[in-house]
C-alpha cells in the first residue's frame, strides 16, 4: 500500500483516534527579529542559539503551532505547547505531540488523550552502526542485525527505539533495550497495557517512524495521517500554511508486544 495527501482540512472526528503528523522542509531563513508568537521560555532557548540550529528551532516551534491548529480546528496563533520540552499543548488542551528535525526536514506528530513518539532519518544515511548494536542493542537484537548486515535494518531499529522513548517520556541514557525489537520487527515493550502501536514508513527521502498509545476505546492500530506543509515564509509568520502533494511509502504497523515476565 502507498499513500499520498495533500490534505488542508482541520482534523476532526476520526482524529481523535487517529494520529497525524505534519511535515515541513527548513528554509533556513532568519527573520529580521524573533516572532511575536514565541513563549517567554522559547524566546529564551532561540537566544542561546544561531544559525542553522536557530533556523531549526524557529521551523519547529511554527510547525507545532501549524500541527496543533489542524488538530483542534483553531488559528495557529492561539496555539502554543507547554513550557518546557514540547510533548504536549497548553492549547488547546488534550493533545500530546514530539518532535523531530533531521537534515532539512522537520516533523510534529499529534494525538488526542495519548502520547506519541516520532523519529525522522535520512534514508540513504549509512552509519557505522555495528558499533552501536554491540554497544547498546540485546543480544537478541545483536545476532539478527548482524546476520542481517543491513544499515536499513539497524536503522529501522534504531528510529523504533526513539520513537518509543519519546512517547514514553524517557531519555536514551539507560533505556534502549526497554523496546527490544527482534527478527521480522516483533516489538516487545516494557509497557504492560497492550495499548502501543508503531509504523514506519518512508516520504520525502527520509525514514519516519511513529510510535504512539492508541486510545483504549480505539479500534486496533491505525495509520497516521500524513501531511506536507508549506514551509514558512521568511517572516515566520503564523498564517495557516497550505498543504503540498506528498507520497509517502508504508514498511509496516506493529503492535508492541509486552515483554514476558522473567
Amino acid at each position: 500500500m502507498a499513500g499520498s495527501s495533500n490534505d488542508s482540512n482541520p482534523d476532526s472526528g476520526k482524529a481523535l483516534q487517529q494520529p497525524t503528523i505534519k511535515l515541513c522542509h527548513q528554509t533556513g531563513q532568519m527573520p529580521g527579529a524573533a516572532p511575536i508568537w514565541l513563549t517567554a521560555h522559547e524566546l529564551d532557548r532561540f537566544a542561546q542559539l544561531s544559525g542553522n540550529r536557530a533556523a531549526e528551532f524557529l521551523t519547529s516551534r511554527w510547525l507545532i503551532r501549524q500541527a496543533l491548529s489542524k488538530a483542534g480546528s483553531m488559528e495557529p496563533d492561539l496555539c502554543c505547547p507547554v513550557e518546557g520540552r514540547p510533548t504536549a499543548a497548553a492549547c488547546p488542551a488534550g493533545w500530546h505531540l514530539s518532535l523531530s528535525h533531521s537534515h532539512g526536514l522537520s516533523a510534529c506528530a499529534t494525538q488526542y488523550g495519548s502520547p506519541v513518539g516520532i523519529d525522522i532519518e535520512p534514508s540513504k544515511r549509512h552509519p557505522q552502526w555495528q558499533k552501536v548494536v554491540k554497544r547498546w542493542f540485546s543480544p537478541v537484537e545483536q545476532e539478527w542485525l548482524f546476520q542481517e548486515d543491513d544499515s536499513q535494518a539497524f536503522l529501522q531499529a534504531w528510529t523504533l527505539k526513539e520513537a518509543w522513548l519519546k512517547a514514553t517520556g524517557r531519555g536514551i541514557a539507560g533505556n534502549l533495550q526497554t523496546l527490544e525489537v527482534r527478527r521480522n520487527f516483533e516489538l516487545y515493550g516494557d509497557q504492560p497495557d497492550g495499548l502501543w502501536q508503531a509504523c514506519v514508513f518512508y516520504t520525502e527521502g527520509f525514514l519516519c517512524t511513529l510510535v504512539y498509545k492508541q486510545n483504549a476505546d480505539g479500534e486496533g492500530g491505525s495509520w497516521p495521517r500524513i501531511t506536507l506543509l508549506e514551509p514558512p515564509l521568511d517572516d515566520y509568520s503564523l498564517s495557516s500554511a497550505q498543504a503540498l502533494d506528498t507520497h509517502w511509502e508504508p514498511m509496516f504497523h506493529r503492535k508492541i508486544q509486552a515483554k514476558p515476565q522473567q
